[in-house]
This record gives structure tokens, C-alpha cells and sequence, in this order.
């Protein structure tokens, strides 16, 4: 048993340096099934794990049982899985597939108010929203060319202090933008994303580039598959100007590059893990951008970096060519100033491909038929009037909490003054809701279980307990009993669910107070994330969220709409280059 040791210890320490990978990890399970040995007093040791208490003759009896186990387990380990092959199961909402129907995809279009000249100041085109951009561009104001050189200029001024690109997409930015010109010239337009530049977080594969998923064991990965979403907003005519940054593996804002900044305070991390495309649509650097959430990543750094966020339901948008890290709660929406951008933005990835088994055809409609102020609007009382300073992790966050839940009653004042009649809801609160997170730690454990196996984990930036490479191999230690109770929980979650937002179209809700993030994060429901505020104390910007039922996307949208308009918060920009907390 010495030598075995020792042998696993040369091994793991050659994978660890990157030498052999999967070879010597299948040397390893093959050194597990020649000669591990499972024994009676193993098992009372780790009795711990399933919470069971097991008699000796248990245990015996057991003990053969899990020698067979790790002969299997070697089997399996043995085949080389990519991280896009998902699992042979399906989570679906309860609503997902209409009965089984195809449904239409639905109408979505711009309604410009009045007639839009270009502005003077170069500037104020970069922060213009994408329906202005798009008319400016079907009327020819303005070239494709143009703008993408505009947005490329800036990315490449600003990116030294934001690290918010990881690969530059230059050369087929400006044939794309010369094609939608050529396009537009001839009197064909694709839509109003035609002739756009835009952003993709790299988790989205495009041939040809690195898609590093912001972790240094990938930093040279190139994929041949291309996303749907990255093919869906081709076909719609916008221009990929680069691959924005993203926390490695999908966690926060510190990839191998270092740590993306937020641009209305650049000591700040932009938070993540949609980092990059977050930190570019606030700064101005690209019209919009693409971003994925399991749990926050596109709320986070929206509100982080102030600008507007749409988490679609699951089964909405195909997630063929992106990174898996929880196959049933990753999620893809856009990022941009705009509710409306949102809109038309999400208007152009929607619905099914066929590749992503998960995602089903439901209609969007854009603009909204029904005037805001009809809709049934709740509002999540109970975290409105929680504590909010109980969410502080450290001390000196607890003041600017304070401020932060001042603005968000401020905004259900203003809800109020809109003609929204506001009712309570109560969520579910009889679950152990923090405890399901444990779904996600089991699949992203995984999804990456190789690179855990390896060694390679040690290459991450990040090695600390709240870390992936501790996550994961938290992850290796959850018995399938437990990761299936905890989804058979999530069913009772998703029924309850279901009541609540049975007499509503959208309620209202802090984005990071109590476990609502969380919980619709596992049920599937779609959420709008606005900016509603700046802390005096450091000129910060704050977030309201709008939850919308299973597949209503255009209610809450709609809403969150009328109050961005009502506000104009989003209309603010960071003050790059001026003095801190100017805004």
C-alpha cells in the first residue's frame, strides 16, 4: 500500500505540472481498481458522509459492494468526456412545452419616438442605446464601419484600466461591419441589431478565437463548434468586436488576466461573472454585450456596473457552444444600457436549435401590448423590510447597505406614483433554500471533474475555500441520494412558485436581500435587473430586480422599462478619467 501511495503521489504531481493530463489520470483509476482495498473500518469513517450509523456485519456485507463500486467508477472515469456533452436527464418548468406545441417565435420590433439626428459628440454615440444606434444605421447617418471603429478605439483606450477583454476580435469585426454596410447600401436590412457592435463573454465558442472560459488551464483553447447565440446575432446582421472577460470558470470578476474593473470606481472589482461584458456596456466600449448566469452572473455586475441585465427563463435562450457548469440552472441574456435594448436583443437569440435539448419554442413579443400600469404587480415584502446590513460580509459594507435599502423603498414610491398598485407576496420561506446550492456544487463539480482529477485544479487563479478548486472537490463528496433529494425539493419550490405568481405578472424584489436570487435561479424564472439609485457615499450604483412568471419575459420587461424611463438613472455614465464619485 506504501509503494501505491507513492506511486499516486508521482503521478498526481506530473499532472498537476501539466504533464500527461488524462493519461496519468487514467493511470490513477487504474491503480484505484488493481489494488484499493475497501475495509470494514473505512466505512465506519466515512459513515459521516451519508449521515448513517452501520452494525459490523453492515459493514462487511458493504464493503464488497463498494469494491465493485470503484471497479466501475475506474470504468467511467476511463472515458474522455468534453465539457459540452450533457448528461441524459432534462429539467424543464412546469410550463415549458405548452402541451407539447411549437409555438410562433413571436414579433419584435423598434418604435422610435421621433425622427433621431446623429449627436455631435463622438462620446455620446458610444453611449447611445442600441434602438437609436440601429436607426442612425438604417438611415445611414452613420456606417457600421464607423461605429465598429469607434467601440474598437475605446475598448483598446479603456481596457488597461478596465481588463475587460480577453481576445480582440478586430479583423472580423470590420469585415462584418463592412458586410452590414454593403447590406444596408442595397437597401437589405436584417433587423435592429443589423450593423451593432457587441461583446460575447468567453464562455461563448467562435471558431477561430480563444474561448478561454477566463481560466489559465484553457487560456489556449480553441473550439471548433460555433453558440447559437454567437450564429443567432451573426444572421441578425451585429458585429462581434471582441470576447469580454469572465471569472474563471464562471465565478467573479478575477480570471488569468487579473481582476476586471468596475468604471464607476476602478479599485473596485466589476464583480461576475459576466465580468468583462458588464464593465464594456457601462464604460461604452460596445453596444451591448452577452452575458450567462447560474446563480447572479448576469444580476451581479449589472448592478455592480450599473446598467441593465436580463435573465431569462431556463429553456429559453440555447446554450449550445457555451460553457457548461450547472446544465439545469446556466442561463444566457443580454447586457446592455437599455430595457429596450434587452429587448430586441433577446428578441434575436431566443428559442430552440435543436442542440440544446433543454430549450423550448415560446412567442416574445415586443413592445408590449398591455400598457405597464394594468399589469398585476407584486412586491416581496418581507425583503423590503428585512435587515439589509445582515448581508454585509464585512463591516464597512453595512452603511452603504443602509443607502441601498432607502433607494429600493424609495423605487417602490415611485412604482406608486406610476399607477402600479403594488400587492404583498410571500415567497416560499418553508425550504432550506441556501442548502440546494448544493445542486449547483454537484454538477459544476462535475462538469469539471477532470480537471479536479488532474491536478490541473491547481493552476487556477483562485485557491482559497470559497473557490472553485475547493468547490469542486466539496462536490465529490455528495452522495447521488442527497443531489436527488435536493432536486425533489426543488419540485416542491417550483409548485409553490407557481402559486404565487398565479395571481401576478411580475413582482418586485431587492436583488441580493434574503434567498429570492437563489431560488429563482432553481425554478427557472426570468428577472430584469435595473439600476434604481447612486450611494452618496461613493457614487456607486444600486440595482432593482422585476421577476416575471415562467416565460414572461415581456411583462416584466415592460415594467421595468416604465420605471427606467420614468427615472433615467440609466442615463448616468462613469466617470472615467474624472474625479472619483462624480457622477
Amino acid at each position: 500500500m506504501d509503494n501505491l501511495l507513492r506511486r499516486r503521489q508521482v503521478l498526481k504531481a506530473l499532472a498537476a505540472a501539466g504533464i500527461g493530463s488524462v493519461v496519468f489520470a487514467r493511470a490513477l483509476d487504474a491503480l484505484a481498481e488493481e489494488q484499493a482495498s475497501v475495509t470494514p473500518e473505512m466505512i465506519a469513517k466515512a459513515e459521516w458522509i451519508s449521515g448513517l450509523q452501520l452494525t459490523d456485519p453492515q459493514r462487511r456485507l458493504l464493503a464488497d459492494k463498494l469494491k465493485a463500486s470503484l471497479a466501475d467508477y475506474a470504468k467511467l472515469r476511463a472515458v474522455s468526456i468534453d465539457n459540452a456533452v450533457p448528461p441524459a436527464l432534462r429539467f424543464h418548468t412546469s410550463a415549458a412545452t405548452e402541451g407539447g406545441r411549437e409555438l410562433p417565435h413571436g414579433s419584435v420590433r423598434t418604435v422610435p419616438a421621433a425622427a433621431i439626428s446623429r449627436p455631435e459628440a463622438e462620446e455620446d454615440l458610444a453611449f447611445a442605446p442600441v434602438a437609436r444606434l440601429s436607426e442612425l444605421l438604417r438611415t445611414r447617418q452613420v456606417s457600421s464601419v464607423e461605429l465598429t471603429r469607434l467601440y474598437l478605439d475605446r475598448l483598446h483606450r479603456f481596457d488597461p484600466l478596465l481588463a475587460c477583454v480577453i481576445t480582440y476580435t478586430d479583423d472580423l469585426a470590420l469585415r462584418q461591419a463592412e458586410q452590414a454596410d454593403r447590406e444596408m447600401a442595397s437597401g437589405r436590412w436584417r433587423g435592429p441589431l443589423h450593423g451593432i457592435p457587441w461583446g460575447a463573454k468567453d464562455l461563448l465558442a467562435v471558431p477561430g478565437y480563444p474561448t478561454t472560459w477566463g481560466a489559465n488551464p484553457f487560456k489556449n483553447q480553441v473550439r471548433p463548434e460555433k453558440a447559437t447565440v454567437v450564429s443567432r446575432l451573426e444572421e441578425a446582421g451585429a458585429v462581434l468586436v471582441a470576447k469580454t472577460t469572465v471569472g474563471e470558470l464562471a465565478w467573479g470578476d478575477v480570471w488569468f488576466g487579473g481582476m476586471t474593473k468596475n468604471p464607476w470606481k476602478p479599485d473596485q472589482g466589476s464583480s461576475g461573472s459576466s465580468a468583462g461584458s458588464a464593465a464594456a456596456t457601462a464604460a461604452g466600449l460596445l453596444g451591448f454585450a452577452i452575458g450567462t448566469e447560474t446563480w447572479g452572473s448576469i444580476i451581479s455586475p449589472c448592478t455592480r456596473c450599473g446598467v441593465s441585465g436580463l435573465r431569462p427563463t431556463f429553456g429559453r435562450v440555447s446554450r449550445y457552444g457555451a460553457m457548461a457548469l450547472a446544465w439545469s440552472m446556466d442561463k444566457i441574456g443580454p447586457i446592455a444600457r437599455t430595457v429596450e435594448d434587452l429587448a430586441l436583443v433577446f428578441g434575436a437569440i431566443h428559442g430552440a436549435d435543436g442542440r440544446d435539448f433543454h430549450v423550448v419554442d415560446h412567442p416574445f413579443d415586443w413592445p408590449p401590448m398591455k400598457n405597464p400600469s394594468a399589469l398585476k404587480v407584486g412586491f416581496a415584502q418581507a425583503l423590503f423590510e428585512a435587515d439589509y446590513t445582515k448581508e454585509a460580509e464585512k463591516e464597512e459594507e453595512k452603511p452603504g447597505l443602509k443607502e441601498w435599502q432607502e433607494i429600493d423603498r424609495q423605487t417602490l414610491k415611485t412604482l406608486g406614483e406610476m399607477g402600479v398598485k403594488l400587492v404583498p407576496v410571500k415567497l416560499p420561506e418553508d425550504y432550506p433554500i441556501g442548502s440546494l446550492s448544493l445542486i449547483l456544487t454537484a454538477e459544476a463539480s462535475t462538469a469539471f471533474d477532470d480537471l479536479t482529477r488532474t491536478g490541473r485544479d491547481q493552476l487556477l487563479a483562485r485557491q482559497e475555500a470559497d473557490a472553485w478548486p475547493t468547490v469542486f472537490r466539496q462536490g465529490q463528496l455528495i452522495p447521488a441520494v442527497e443531489y436527488l433529494r435536493a432536486n425533489r425539493i426543488r419540485t416542491l419550490v417550483m409548485r409553490e412558485m407557481e402559486l404565487v405568481l398565479s395571481e401576478i405578472d411580475v413582482y418586485v424584489a431587492p436583488s441580493f436581500v434574503g434567498d429570492n436570487l437563489l431560488m429563482t435561479n432553481l425554478t427557472g424564472h426570468p428577472a430584469v435587473v435595473v439600476p434604481n439609485g447612486f450611494r452618496q457615499s461613493d457614487g456607486t450604483p444600486t440595482s432593482i430586480t422585476f421577476m416575471g412568471r415562467l416565460f414572461g419575459e415581456t411583462e416584466a420587461l415592460a415594467l421595468a422599462r416604465a420605471y427606467q424611463e420614468t427615472t433615467g438613472f440609466h442615463l448616468r455614465r462613469p466617470p472615467l478619467g474624472k474625479p472619483k464619485g462624480n457622477v
